[in-house]
């Protein structure tokens, strides 16, 4: 059983008796530890539910993602950009079901009935300045094997529906910056899910990686390492190394610049350039742990693909003006785009990046 406990005794008492007199009464004895299931639904025979509030994941009002017991939520180090869009993400796992450790720079290796849910919300949308959920995407493992269940949510905020078939909507809000922006937010098919999630064609989660998640988080008990609270949770074996080579956050001006560059970069493109993947036939690789190679990054690398005369490499030291990759960073033409999916408008902040690190190398 997960270790869900309530109201419990923290030790045992050493005598139930104590010999004070005779005709004191004997103490009770400690109460056990009571185990409380949580209350997610998950019946594999019926995943998945029409509407997202059947899996019980949230308390009281849902768009407040109020975790319910074992729902866990996490968060990834540098996240993936998708129109500037906020995210929450949460696991949950059943009874003895935990993942295990693959490599810093793989997926977890999850069991059977893990759920993975994402939810994409928007926070300042305008006209009336409130919260706005988009879309929850819930990634599920039967039988081996990870399953797509996307749901969109209603304009109540008050429930979320099963919808395999994609969509667009447009949204206008207030940034950080206190500028209005307007996106056209695609809630992607289910074609569109396996573009990016996929290996040699089987969905697989992007994020939940130990170099994206061995960072600290604020739970509601208290600020924690996530690795050590799946632990505790029951939700990961504790046989990982602790020397994790981690990402850094991309926009964490402390860090270095090429390292902030390569967790960027591995978030945002590795997931199609890598062997098995959508853009596998191409050279390039962007996963941090490859990233160190300045060859498989595309440094001074000829561009496979011609878009202009102008572009000859795929990053050209020095130059991001004569750089592909900064070129497509910088289009929201669907023909020439990186990347491909989940972005309507320019990552100005990102872009920023590339375009520093770029010009800070040598020329080719």
């Amino acid at each position: 059983m997960k270790n869900y406990l309530f109201g419990a005794s923290l030790f045992m008492l050493a005598s139930i008796f104590v010999s004070c007199g005779e005709d004191d009464e004997p103490e009770p004895p400690a109460k056990s530890p009571v185990e409380v299931t949580s209350p997610v639904v998950f019946n594999p025979d019926e995943v998945p539910y029409q509407t997202l509030s059947e899996y019980n994941f949230f308390e009281g009002n849902m768009a407040d993602f109020s975790p319910v017991l074992g729902v866990l939520p996490y968060d990834v180090i540098t996240p993936l950009f998708s129109d500037y869009s906020k995210k929450s993400r949460f696991v949950w796992m059943p009874d003895s079901v935990k993942a295990t450790y693959e490599s810093d720079h793989n997926i977890l290796n999850f069991a059977d009935g893990t759920i993975l849910i994402k939810n994409f919300y928007y926070d300042h949308v305008q006209p009336l300045d409130d919260k706005r959920v988009i879309e929850t995407r819930v990634l599920y493992m039967l039988n081996n094997e990870w399953q797509f269940a996307e749901y969109v949510w209603n304009d109540e905020q008050t429930e979320a529906f099963l919808d395999m078939e994609g969509s667009n909507t447009n949204i206008s809000f207030v940034d950080e910056a206190g500028l209005t922006m307007t996106v056209d937010y695609r809630i992607p098919n289910q074609s569109e899910c396996l573009t990016c999630h996929k290996v040699n064609e089987n969905p697989i989660p992007i994020g939940p990686k130990p170099q994206n998640i061995n960072s600290d988080y604020a739970y509601t008990d208290g600020v924690k390492n996530q690795l050590i609270k799946w632990v505790e949770m029951g939700y990961l074996d504790s046989n990982y190394p602790t020397n994790i080579v981690t990402t850094v956050r991309w926009d964490d001006t402390s860090q270095l610049l090429e390292d902030r560059v390569r967790s960027y970069l591995d978030m945002n493109c590795a997931h199609c350039h890598r062997s098995g993947s959508h853009c596998d036939y191409r050279e390039i690789r962007f996963g941090y742990n490859e990233t160190t190679n300045a060859d498989i990054m595309g440094i001074c690398m000829e561009s496979q693909v011609y878009i202009n005369s102008d572009l000859n490499y795929v990053i050209a030291g020095g130059k991001s003006n004569k750089s592909a990759l900064f070129f497509r960073l910088n289009s929201i033409d669907e023909e020439v785009r990186m990347p491909l999916l989940g972005r309507s408008v320019v990552h100005e902040e990102g872009l920023q990046l590339i375009y520093e690190y770029i010009e800070s190398l040598n020329p080719c």
